[in-house]
């Protein structure tokens, strides 16, 4: 095991200790600010992108040109099978298609999207699920490994690999986690079934978010880091499958809850509210009913408010029914008890009934009592009728003029108040399954303020009432003239059925007694404790298997399996692509046992989202909610944005970085400028910088951003001494940062004997990357005299489905193959192919994986120097060094000189010096030691600032 120095916070006195809080709170500061003005730069830039285009575009348009020509563009389009925007005949059914499903999945739903904004039974719009039409490839935010990159095992696809690697368990935070996605749109609806259950929720333990179903990607994200999760009253609409689809795929089993009898057609057609409204609209609502139920029977358990609710969930084919019932909450109970608190007797004489009405789709319930009401109203003059919300008045009780007064829809709470001002609340119900399904909302809202009620007989009034002495109950005209008498002549008989009401529906439906009854044995409680024995890691790196892409990746999904292995919890942050026919929301899965949380990064044309996203700190911040690490592990960063550091900073959550490569530094991330030559900084002049990307104006605040981040951590990591020495050159104090070389994979088996009679055999595997010395490698080899070498080139862009490596034009004498990148089955035999390692890095290397991965193989490596790539190569002995500042004719002269001596490798040549290389193994125990040590400090509070 490697020494490393003793890494301690120093003592302070009190005035040391404030000095260096403020100073660590002012960096921070000034990273918000930099950051603030990245973003201001970033939208100014697009916006004045958006107004060029369009003002381009309207020239174009209003051009006579192009009007004139217009007909004949379309006609030429249609006559080479394309439509006049360019796309194939042959997309417009598909396109048709895809816009039938953003109105709402079929075509019928257009007409049901306008009228759904009245309507309480549907949501009013469903949002249209994105729809990528490519899976794109890794972008440029890290550099090709040292080598080739190492294939975990192939898949056809990201999304396969993904969806076959289901998580297996929940992470410790998640545990807690409840989920509710919902319609929200129907204020009564959701304060009962929605924030009513978040509270009482709350109560058992549990942690509540709740999404709008139509925030599809919010939606999806969510369900990565939830325990439990329901739908509410959710249409089978794609995008909401896709949800469902998710939440199975995460084992979560979820729930489908309503509160009204919305999924059966047969019954719904028995409201006779439903004849108030137009037929277009009737069909309308029970085409919406299909909808619901392929949702419910997609979910597989339900929930109801009544028992008559969960009969018919059980009939359509659910057979895990909870009844969790409407409720009182802390809202209305706060509210009942200031108005019963103020709430005066009126000294008018009248006796003031009240009937509130949502939407107008009671005027069915509401005529049940009408005539009774009438003959109630002629025999007592003092009763008066008020009507809250939207109802077709019935002209049977226009008669009494100003004695019915309609109000329309208020705030809940002047709603509750007006109840409290009435005499008597009047809740008539159709006898219909459909109303026996319904709740007791009305009668619940009456209680709470004393207001005694009259309800129809529907199931969920005679679960509570009792005729009489808590209620009057009311079926036929005769009962409801002779209960409303009975309550309006008698005001004691009242007062005491209300306060009665109120005492019966507190010791049922309070808040405590709801959650304790019905929702803990319907839905559990949280586990007790959200911590385990165990030390747990959350490694970022911008990317992770199955995208696996660039020697960082390759470190860190070894360093992930390896620590896992050694007791510690790991989990990873990572990116994804964008995913056809999916929710751009984050994705969890499992890789090996370790819980992976991916989301999409920007562009990385994108510069400024891609140094620093809000967005992704919003979902790495619930991925620290979720797996509460005790450290954070920040490698490859490019995409994901320092803004997770300023989040892990104000959590005070610790964190290291291993410093890939010199991206911290240089804008560039390899300090090699834009012709591909190294720049030769030591400590980084971002004068010289603003020379090297003349139209970067964002160079200072990159700086601040970097500094700040690197001074927050509590632990900086180098691969190599050399790469260490660039960050000490550029004000990291050497207590802070420590050397962790990387391991790599070891031969599985002996090399092979080299073929008799082959020419040299050189190899190399950078690509076609400047840095990595590609134009280097042709100009050297073009030069050759001679035709007794190979020359294998890898092409790791081949394992991504398309070839970066054409030589054709090459005018070279020897022979040259392309060949895709190794796996970790295939290196052995790879390297078996060569003798040569060519490593002519136009950087100074921050390690050089494939370097190590040649020496253990008992190939010979020609390498640029100094860097990191060449610190395990020995000069003569087991490689070439060239210099970096002028490599192309030493590069040259290497070569011959390689193949002058070409009967060191016909022998047989070993690398004396292997013993001298680490393996992951070792790399893994030290790195355990060094996360362990680095989540017990103090960041630091201090780092020289770069040159202005």
């Amino acid at each position: 095991m490697a020494d490393f120095p003793e890494l301690t916070t120093t003592s302070e006195s009190p005035d040391d200790v404030s000095r260096s809080e403020v100073d660590r709170l002012n960096a921070l500061v000034d990273s918000y600010r930099s950051a603030a003005r990245l973003h201001g730069m970033r939208s100014d830039g697009l916006q004045g992108e958006i107004a060029h285009l369009r003002y381009l575009m309207s020239l174009r348009e209003k051009s006579l040109s192009w009007r004139i020509t217009f007909p004949l563009r379309g006609i030429r389009a249609l006559s080479l099978g394309r439509l006049p925007d360019g796309q194939p005949f042959s997309a417009l059914p598909e396109r048709l298609k895809t816009a039938w499903r953003r109105e709402g999945m079929l075509l019928p739903l257009h007409m049901m999207r306008r009228r759904l904004a009245k309507r309480p039974s549907l949501p009013a719009k469903a949002r249209p699920i994105e729809r990528p039409s490519t899976v794109p490839g890794p972008i440029g935010a890290e550099a090709p490994a040292s080598g080739a990159v190492p294939i975990r095992k192939a898949r056809t696809s990201y999304d396969e690999a993904v969806y076959d690697d289901t998580p297996q368990t929940i992470p410790v935070g998640s545990a807690r986690q409840f989920l509710i996605i919902a319609e929200l749109s129907l204020r009564q609806c959701a304060k009962y079934r929605v924030w009513q259950k978040r509270e009482m929720l709350e109560r058992l333990g549990w942690r509540v978010q709740v999404v709008d179903w139509r925030d599809t990607d919010a939606a999806m994200s969510a369900l990565q880091w939830c325990a439990q999760v329901i739908f509410y009253r959710t249409p089978g609409f794609e995008s909401v499958m896709g949800l469902v689809q998710e939440a199975h795929r995460l084992k979560l089993r979820p729930w489908w809850e309503v509160d009204d009898l919305i999924f059966d057609a047969d019954q719904y057609r028995q409201n006779g509210n439903l004849v108030s409204l137009p037929r277009s609209e009737q069909a309308t609502l029970l085409f919406g009913v299909k909808i619901f139920r392929a949702c419910m029977l997609a979910c597989g358990r339900a929930i109801a408010s009544t028992d008559a609710l969960a009969d018919a969930m059980r009939q359509a084919g659910v057979d895990d029914v909870q009844v969790i019932e409407n409720a009182l909450d802390g809202e209305t109970l706060s509210a009942a008890d200031d108005i019963r608190a103020t709430i005066r007797p009126r000294d008018d004489g009248r006796i003031v009934m009240l009937y509130g009405s949502g939407t107008n789709t009671h005027d069915a319930d509401f005529r049940q009592a009408a005539e009774g009401l009438v003959a109630a109203m002629q025999a007592e003059p003092r009763l008066c009728l008020r009507i809250v919300g939207e109802l077709t008045v019935p002209r049977e009780l226009a008669i009494f003029g100003d004695r019915i007064e309609t109000i329309a829809g208020m705030s809940y709470r002047a709603y509750l108040a007006l109840l409290a001002d009435a005499d008597i609340a009047l809740a008539p119900l159709e006898p219909t399954l459909f109303n026996d399904a319904k709740s007791n909302i009305k009668y619940l809202e009456a209680a709470s303020v004393d207001v005694a009620s009259v309800c129809s007989p529907r199931a969920a009034f005679r679960v509570i009432m009792c005729d009489g002495t808590n209620g009057m109950m009311a079926d036929t005209p005769a009962q409801w003239r002779d209960a409303v008498l009975a309550l309006a002549r008698d005001s004691d008989r009242r007062a005491a059925i209300g306060r009665e009401a109120r005492i019966d529906v507190l010791a049922r439906y309070a808040p405590e007694a709801v959650a304790v009854d019905q929702v803990r044995p319907a839905l559990g409680v949280p586990p007790a404790g959200d911590r385990k024995d165990v030390f747990r890691a959350l490694m970022a790196n911008v990317y992770f298997a199955p995208r696996s892409f660039g020697g960082a990746t390759l470190v860190v999904e070894e360093m992930c399996r390896r620590l896992q292995a050694r007791g510690l919890d790991i989990g990873v942050f990572t990116s994804r692509p964008h995913l056809h026919g999916r929710a751009n929301g984050t994705l969890r899965y499992d890789v090996d046992g370790i819980s992976v949380l991916s989301a999409i990064i920007p562009p990385d044309y994108d510069q400024v989202a891609y140094l620093d996203n809000p967005k992704l700190a919003e979902y790495f911040g619930a991925w620290l909610d979720a797996f509460q690490p005790d450290i954070v592990h920040i490698h490859a960063l490019q995409g994901l944005g320092t803004a997770l550091l300023r989040l892990c900073q104000e959590r005070s959550v610790p964190y290291a970085i291993t410093l890939h490569d010199a991206w911290w530094l240089c804008d560039r991330q390899f300090m090699v400028r834009g012709d591909g030559k190294y720049c030769f900084q030591t400590r980084i002049d971002l004068r010289v910088c603003q020379e090297c990307l003349p139209g970067a104006r964002h160079l200072q605040d990159r700086a601040t951003l970097m500094r700040q981040a690197l001074m927050g951590a509590s632990l900086l990591i180098s691969p190599s001494e050399s790469h260490r020495a660039l960050y000490l050159a550029n004000g990291v104090a050497p207590e802070r940062i420590v050397v962790n070389r990387n391991g790599f994979t070891w031969p599985a088996r002996p090399r092979a004997p080299r073929p008799a009679g082959a020419p040299l055999r050189f190899g190399f595997v950078g690509g076609t990357e400047a840095v990595k010395g590609y134009p280097l490698i042709r100009k050297a080899f073009e030069r050759l005299e001679r035709a007794d070498w190979e020359l294998v080139l890898v092409d790791n862009k081949l394992n991504l489905g398309f070839h970066s490596i054409d030589v054709a034009a090459w005018s070279v004498k020897g022979k040259i193959r392309v060949v895709p990148a190794y796996t970790s089955e295939t290196m052995d035999d790879f390297f078996d192919s060569i003798d040569v390692m060519l490593f002519p890095s136009q950087w100074k290397e921050s390690y050089g994986l494939t370097v190590r991965e040649a020496l253990a193989r008992d190939v010979w490596v020609v390498t640029t120097a100094p860097g990191g790539q060449a610190e395990d190569v020995r000069d003569g002995i087991n490689g070439t060094h060239i210099p970096l500042a002028a490599s192309e004719p030493a590069f040259f002269q290497a070569i011959e000189a390689l193949l002058d001596d070409r009967e060191r490798f016909v022998a047989g040549y070993v690398n004396p010096h292997k013993d001298d290389l680490p393996d992951f193994d070792t790399q893994a125990e030290e790195l355990e030691r060094l996360l362990k040590m680095a989540a017990q400090l103090t960041p630091q509070a201090k780092m020289a600032p770069l040159t202005c």
